[in-house]
């Protein structure tokens, strides 16, 4: 609301005006109280006039430094929309007309729910007849309602705001018949979740080579609904499982909201330094080493490992660290440098874009999406050049032995139990009642 006043510079006079007037009363009324008992002694019959006049400055000054900003609560009656609220406000018609079809966006303005309240705020016009609404925000169910707001530019913008949100735990599991992603899709796994699931996993499964056809995944995660049972986010991964290639995997999400990790069955952190792939849904096309160049026509060493995907595929952060390099790389195309520590750095190019905010000096988190496969630079198509760095030498990402995850040990071991075998039997229960 500030910004929408500073905009107006007839506002900000008036409201340098109005200090100023302030000022002047309080020090006319400290003058006259000082001065009223030898007022009423030496000029009784002045004085009446005197105390007139400062009454009527006061009623003066007092009606100037009105706001013309009014805060409404109105309650909804039958028979309202829209138009007639607004319209025995002295609204603008153009202004009034806006409203509604940004409301349009969200529901029917003439079918308002009675009984429940608007917050209204507007702002007289001290020269037209006609008034201006900075804010017109209406509740459409318990849990959501719509604000109507003048932005910096007084444009009339709009938003659905979520107020109330009911947390549901899920249970989802398939089996893998062509790659992770189509198969959490058909359990109806929601995109955020499959990445995330992805991440977790990047650290002990490689997506391109380790997962053959009818492995099978499992998954307890959380979605918020509103009150209408419509689907609104995805929480968090709580119990993630794989089998894969005959090797079962199960781990438990364990901590505070702010700070946790994922564990196996023996309390050790999957999470390592580097994820072993980037990318799902995607093929190894060219490994690290000696090769012919598709473009040069000459063998050269390739430093890094290609993984071949469909345009717009989004790349992930092996780990997290600093963005050093985000800018075309010549033959790399786009590219990003990332430094993880002082031992580990990762360069991924050829990339069509970049993820929204990546920039250099820009703090990223393992997982984070960075940018979408491309066919930018030397490229005979879409594919991400992946590169590990160890101490500036360019090494196999493929071969690479990271090093282990944290292992619970003492009191948090015991808390983490305890928390695996709840975990247990909220699955359990949740399989019954799914068969």
């Amino acid at each position: 609301m500030y910004q929408i006043f500073k905009k107006n510079r007839d506002t900000a006079r008036y409201f340098i005006l109005s200090g100023f007037i302030i000022f002047s009363l309080l020090l006319l009324t400290v003058v006259y109280k000082s001065d009223e008992k030898v007022i009423k002694k030496s000029e009784s019959n002045r004085n009446s006039y005197e105390v007139s006049d400062l009454k009527t400055l006061k009623k003066f000054i007092l009606d100037q430094i009105k706001s013309p900003f009014t805060n409404i609560d109105y309650e909804i009656k039958e028979g309202d929309s829209i138009q007639k609220i607004l319209r025995q406000y002295k609204i603008q018609n153009n202004e009034i007309q806006t409203v509604i079809k940004q409301y349009k966006k969200y529901g029917n303005p003439n079918q308002l729910l009675v009984g429940n309240k608007i917050d209204i705020v507007i702002e007289k016009n001290l020269r037209a007849k006609k008034n201006s609404v900075l804010k017109f925000s209406v509740p459409i169910t318990k849990s959501t309602s719509i604000e109507i707001t003048k932005d910096e530019e007084n444009k009339i913008i709009s938003k659905k705001i979520i107020t109330k949100l009911y947390k549901k735990k899920i249970l989802s599991e398939n089996i893998i018949r062509k790659n992770l992603y189509s198969s959490a899709r058909e359990a109806n796994i929601n995109p955020d979740t499959i990445i995330e699931f992805a991440r977790i996993f990047g650290f002990e499964v490689d997506f391109q080579r380790d997962i053959r056809k009818n492995d099978y995944f499992k998954i307890l995660y959380e979605k918020y609904f509103d009150e209408n049972k419509e689907f609104i986010k995805s929480g968090s991964i709580l119990y993630a499982h794989m089998t894969v290639n005959g090797r079962e995997i199960s781990l438990y999400k364990f901590g505070n909201d702010k700070e946790y990790g994922y564990f196996d069955l023996n309390g050790k952190s999957v999470e390592k330094a580097l994820m072993k792939t980037p990318i799902n849904g995607s093929r190894l096309s060219s490994s690290f080493g000696m090769r012919k160049h598709p473009i040069l026509g000459f063998s050269k060493l390739h430093t890094g490992t290609d993984f071949a995907a469909p345009t717009n595929t989004p790349i992930m952060a092996s780990g997290s660290g600093t963005i050093t390099r985000a800018k075309w790389c010549g033959g790399g195309g786009n590219c990003i440098k990332i430094k993880h520590n002082s031992t580990y750095e990762t360069v991924y190019a050829h990339m069509k874009n970049f993820a929204k905010g990546i920039k250099v000096g820009k703090k990223i988190r393992q997982g984070q999406i960075i940018g979408y496969v491309g066919s930018t630079g030397m490229s005979t198509g879409p594919h991400l050049h992946y590169e590990v760095i160890i101490n500036g030498k360019k090494v196999n990402s493929q071969k690479l032995k990271l090093p282990s995850g944290k292992i619970l040990k003492n009191n948090e071991r015991t808390q983490f139990e305890i928390h695996r075998i709840k975990t247990d039997v909220l699955i359990a229960e949740l399989f019954e009642k799914k068969y």
